[in-house]
C-alpha cells in the first residue's frame, strides 16, 4: 500500500512539472519573445551592411565629420552619416526623417531691422563701422568740410573700398558745401540714402515669397559658386529648409565631389529637410552630377535644383574653366539653365572677398551675391563695396548657423540696421 502511494505521488509530481514547464517559458524563450512583445524596446537597431565599417569598399575613405548645421546635435550627425550610407547609388532614401524635426521651419522672409541689428552687433560696436562713425559726432562736433575727410578714413578702414567711399562722400560733400547738412541727423540721413541707393541694384531679392530667387524655369536651377570655406553647402541647406517650408519642392545636387564631407553634409541636410539629394562617387565629374540632378528634378516635378560646387581659388584659370563646363552641362540638361548663379562670399575676408568676386564675375554670369558670416565681422560695410563694384544684387545675408539665420536681402532694412540709431525701426 505504501509503495502504491509513493508511486502515485511521483506520477503526480511529474505531471505537474511537465505542465509547469510548458506553461512558463524558459529564459531563452523569454529572450526570444521579448522583441515581438515590445518591438525595439531596450535594444539598438542592428546596423545595416552599409553601416558596418568592415563592409566598406576597399580603399574608400572613412566618412569625414560634416560641418553640421547648428540644429543638428553632435551625436545626431554621426547617426545621420550611417543612415545616409544606403544613398551611395546617388539618391537619398525616402525622407522619412523629415518627420523627426522638433519644429517645422519657418518660411523665408526678410529679417526685421532689430534682427539684422543683432546680427550686425560687431559692426555696430565701438570698433565697428557704425560705432566709429557715430564717435565722429560726439561732443557737439561742428559739421564742416573736415568731417568728410574723417568719414572717408572710417569707411576705407572698414573695407568699403576706395571707389565706393568716394561715391558715398560725393553727396555728403555737396551738401556740406551748400550748408544743407547742418546737423548730425542730416548727415546720417544723407549717408543712409546714398547707401540704400547703392545697394538697390534691382527689384530682385527683396524678400518676396520666392525667397530672393526668380523662378524662371521648371525646375529653376541655381548654381552656388565661391572659394573654399565661403559657406556654400550650409547656405544650400538653409535655403532648402526655407523653400520646402513655403511649399517649394527641392532637389539638391552634391557637386562638391572633391570634399567628401561636403557630400555627406548635403545628404544630412536633405534627410532633415525632406529633399532628394543626387550625388556621385568621390571625385566624380561635378558636371555629370548636376546633369543627373536636373533630370531627376524634372522626373519628380521639383520646383528648384540647388547645386553645390567645389570651392576653387579665383586665381586658378583651369579651375575657373571647369566651372564654366559645369554651367554648360546644366544648359544641356535643361534649356536656359542655370537660371541663377549665386556667388557665396565670406564677409570676413574683406577686400580679398571683393577681389574674388571680380574674378568669378568675369568667368560666370553671376546673378546674385550671398554674403555669409556677417555676424563674425566688424566690417559690415563690405556689403556696400561688393554691391557697388560688381553691380550685382545681394540676394541673401547669413548671420548665424540655423536655417532662420539666412535672410533675403532688403536694402532699406539692412542700411537701417547698419547705420541707424537703436531707436529706429
Amino acid at each position: 500500500m505504501t509503495t502504491l502511494l509513493i508511486v502515485a505521488i511521483v506520477v503526480v509530481a511529474l505531471v505537474l512539472l511537465f505542465f509547469f514547464r510548458r506553461g512558463v517559458p524558459g529564459e531563452a524563450e523569454r529572450d526570444r519573445a521579448a522583441p515581438s512583445a515590445a518591438p525595439g524596446a531596450g535594444r539598438r537597431e542592428a546596423p545595416t551592411r552599409a553601416d558596418r565599417p568592415a563592409d566598406r569598399p576597399k580603399g574608400a575613405p572613412a566618412p569625414a565629420e560634416p560641418l553640421a548645421p547648428a540644429s543638428i546635435a553632435e551625436g545626431d550627425v554621426q547617426m545621420e552619416e550611417s543612415r545616409a550610407a544606403p544613398a551611395a547609388r546617388g539618391l537619398t532614401p525616402e525622407p522619412a526623417a523629415a518627420g523627426r524635426r522638433s519644429e517645422p521651419p519657418r518660411p523665408a522672409r526678410g529679417a526685421d531691422v532689430q534682427t539684422l541689428r543683432r546680427g550686425l552687433a560687431r559692426s555696430r560696436d565701438a570698433g565697428g563701422v557704425f560705432g566709429r562713425l557715430k564717435a565722429l559726432f560726439g561732443g557737439n562736433r561742428q559739421i564742416d568740410a573736415g568731417l568728410a575727410r574723417e568719414i572717408e578714413e572710417v569707411l576705407l578702414s572698414s573695407d568699403v573700398g576706395a571707389s565706393t567711399t568716394q561715391t558715398l562722400l560725393g553727396r555728403l560733400r555737396e551738401g556740406l558745401d551748400r550748408g544743407e547738412l547742418h546737423d548730425p541727423d542730416a548727415v546720417w540721413k544723407a549717408l543712409r540714402q546714398e547707401a540704400v541707393q547703392m545697394l538697390t541694384i534691382s527689384d530682385r531679392g527683396t524678400g518676396r515669397d520666392n525667397a530672393g530667387i526668380e523662378f524662371r524655369g521648371s525646375p529653376t536651377v541655381v548654381l552656388f559658386v565661391g572659394v573654399n570655406g565661403a559657406g556654400k553647402t550650409t547656405t544650400i541647406g538653409k535655403l532648402a529648409t526655407q523653400l520646402q517650408a513655403t511649399g517649394k519642392k527641392c532637389v539638391l545636387a552634391a557637386g562638391d565631389t572633391f570634399r567628401a564631407a561636403a557630400v555627406q553634409q548635403l545628404v544630412i541636410w536633405g534627410r532633415r529637410v525632406g529633399c532628394e539629394v543626387v550625388h556621385g562617387k568621390d571625385g566624380a565629374d561635378p558636371a555629370s552630377v548636376l546633369f543627373d540632378a536636373i533630370n531627376k528634378a524634372r522626373e519628380l516635378g521639383a520646383d528648384v535644383v540647388l547645386a553645390d560646387t567645389a570651392g576653387r581659388l579665383h586665381t586658378k584659370a583651369n579651375l575657373m574653366n571647369e566651372m564654366q563646363k559645369i554651367s554648360r552641362s546644366a544648359g544641356k540638361a535643361l534649356n536656359g539653365a542655370p537660371h541663377e548663379i549665386f556667388l557665396v562670399i565670406d564677409s570676413t575676408n574683406g577686400q580679398n572677398a571683393l577681389a574674388q568676386a571680380r574674378e568669378f564675375k568675369e568667368a560666370l554670369n553671376v546673378t546674385g551675391i550671398v554674403l555669409t558670416k556677417l555676424d563674425g565681422t566688424a566690417k559690415g560695410g563690405v556689403v556696400l563695396g561688393i554691391s557697388d563694384s560688381l553691380r550685382v544684387p545681394v540676394r541673401f545675408v547669413g548671420m548665424g548657423e540655423g536655417p532662420d539665420d539666412l535672410h533675403p536681402f532688403i536694402p532699406q532694412r539692412f542700411v537701417d540696421a547698419l547705420l541707424g540709431d537703436e531707436q529706429a525701426s
